[in-house]
């Protein structure tokens, strides 16, 4: 069975666009960045791409008509490559209907917060803001109403009383950095088995411990 065939969506620098890079240089990973599209000719990590030799393409949503019309282009660019998963990593546009219908159930995303809890923009604010005691990251199924979808994995990063949104989300990042690629793994080696909005991960190890904040005296 060969390697699972990705492409990377991106709209910026792709820090988690190299962690994947990273975790595919591996040849006992299951799967390989077979295409990375962007939608800002001048995103950073499209030189991380080229830097590592996988075919990107970018693509200005201003030079289309329609939402519509520019997720019909992407569509065709991605079966063109024989994408399997689509792994969304920081890409800032709204995909119409029709896109995440037709990648239903083989479009993956992640989102610096602990879902359902804080969806949408400036997140770790609104976590900070409302006196959250964690924070963290989710990779989930893509559904069509924003940041909904099976839960994969996720990881719980605690708040502290000094935290910026800044330094939270610095924070954050490294445990994505971490939870993408084994999001990935898991789904290119046949263990994650979604039971309508729930997505069960086959002959998972609870986690060894709870994390309490602030810790008991």
């Amino acid at each position: 069975m060969g390697r699972l065939k990705l492409c990377v969506p991106i709209s910026g620098g792709g820090s988690n666009l190299q962690a994947l890079i990273d975790a595919c240089a591996d040849p006992t990973y299951p799967a390989e960045i077979v295409l990375v599209i962007s939608n800002k000719p001048d995103a950073g990590g499209l030189a991380r791409a080229e830097k590592s030799g996988i075919p990107i393409l970018a693509l200005n949503h201003k030079d289309y008509n329609s939402r519509a019309e520019f997720d019909q282009v992407m569509t065709y660019a991605m079966e063109e490559a024989g994408v399997e998963l689509v792994c969304l990593a920081g890409f800032l546009r709204l995909l119409s209907e029709e896109f995440v219908n037709h990648w239903h159930n083989r479009m993956i995303n992640i989102h610096p917060s602990l879902l359902p809890s804080f969806k949408g923009l400036h997140v770790q604010k609104a976590a900070i803001d409302y006196g959250a005691k964690f924070s963290g990251c989710t990779v989930h199924y893509v559904r069509f109403e924003m940041d909904t979808g099976p839960i994969i994995i996720q990881a719980a990063v605690p708040i502290h009383p000094d935290d910026t949104a800044d330094t939270l989300a610095a924070r954050i990042l490294i445990e994505e950095h971490k939870i993408y690629p084994e999001a990935v793994r898991l789904v290119a080696e046949g263990k994650v088995r979604l039971d309508g909005e729930r997505a069960d991960i086959i002959n998972n190890r609870p986690a060894s411990a709870s994390i309490i904040n602030p810790p008991l005296a």
